[in-house]
């Protein structure tokens, strides 16, 4: 039961790091919504096209847009938060539980 325990471990550990570092891609996103970024940029054209689809999605459901201020990023970063707090977490414990029987 080990492996599979230490392969739980491995997975939550990737999703950890995989949905942190989205949450960074989210931030970067939206400070450069606060100035006037160049399209054509390749770092920008890259924020864009990786969260995008993802915000558009937030914004279809939930259309939070006041005064200008787009809200979607908060939303996305609180359900990355969410998803890490309870899915990562979860498999953590599941492999400590395996690990120790």
């Amino acid at each position: 039961m080990f492996i599979v325990a230490n392969f739980l471990l491995a997975i939550a550990k990737i999703l950890d790091i995989a949905l942190t570092l989205y949450m960074f891609v989210i931030i970067g996103r939206a400070v450069i919504s606060w100035v006037n970024p160049d399209p054509y940029n390749s770092i920008v054209r890259f924020l864009y096209a990786t969260t995008e689809p993802v915000l558009f999605r937030i914004r279809r459901i939930l259309p939070l847009s006041f005064g200008g201020f787009d809200f979607s990023p908060i939303i996305l970063i609180l359900a990355i938060y969410f998803f890490q707090q309870f899915v990562v977490h979860s498999l953590v414990q599941i492999a400590v539980q395996l690990g120790t029987h």
